[in-house]
């Protein structure tokens, strides 16, 4: 018997996006430089990677005609992306306005786009879309209360040198944390089971469309 055609679903894209946002979190950990540039060169891998999966949310999972919160979305990540990626322009300042305003009007689309969308994806995936949304927001926001130009040096005797902690260092400490944060939960929300519900008309349709069209 012919085994069924793999159906790209929510879990799918949660997933995806759960991976590049570990993969974010791992680079920012592991990396001894928290330099607006280090930060900003991850924010373009992320930024362009997450905005890819989007399109495909758009094109293999969102129904017709509730495609618009998926494309907002993968157009607002690759803009984030490709400015990030612009090497010549890289500075703290660029890292600051680029990140908080990702962060505010990414987090904003998909905040509303689950609230508004919550009868047609079902709780669970509804709720997924609005907890991450205010996640992003919430960095944003704690974001604007991180000054550039903060600097605070320290001298720890165990090692023998002293260090600087700057306002940049601890933005991007917090995108790092964020991403770590956004992924693990992401993460189970993907490896979750799917609940058992009554898929709505759209659903259905666009199901058996891409059945017909692997």
């Amino acid at each position: 018997m012919p085994s069924a055609p793999l159906r790209v679903t929510t879990r799918h894209i949660q997933l995806l996006r759960a991976l590049f946002l570990a993969v974010a979190a791992l680079m920012i950990t592991f990396s001894p430089d928290h330099s607006a540039e280090v930060g900003l060169a991850v924010v373009g891998g992320f930024g362009i990677a997450t905005a890819l999966v989007f399109a495909i949310a758009a094109w293999l999972v969102a129904p017709a005609g509730h495609r618009g919160s998926a494309i907002l979305l993968a157009a607002i990540h690759l803009v984030a992306g490709m400015a990030a990626s612009a090497v010549a322009l890289r500075s703290a300042t660029l890292f600051f306005v680029l990140v908080i305003a990702w962060a505010l009007v990414a987090g904003l689309v998909e905040l509303l786009g689950g609230t508004m969308q919550r009868a047609r994806l079902g709780q669970s995936e509804a709720r997924d879309a609005i907890v991450v949304g205010a996640l992003t927001m919430l960095l944003g926001l704690v974001l604007l209360f991180v000054s550039p130009a903060y600097e605070l040096r320290y001298f720890i005797e165990e090692a023998g040198r002293g260090f600087t902690l700057t306002g940049t260092t601890i933005a991007v400490g917090l995108l790092g944390g964020y991403a770590a944060i956004a992924a693990v939960y992401l993460g189970i929300a993907g490896l979750s089971p799917q609940p058992a519900t009554t898929a709505d008309p759209d659903t259905a349709r666009a199901a058996t469309a891409q059945e017909e069209h692997p």
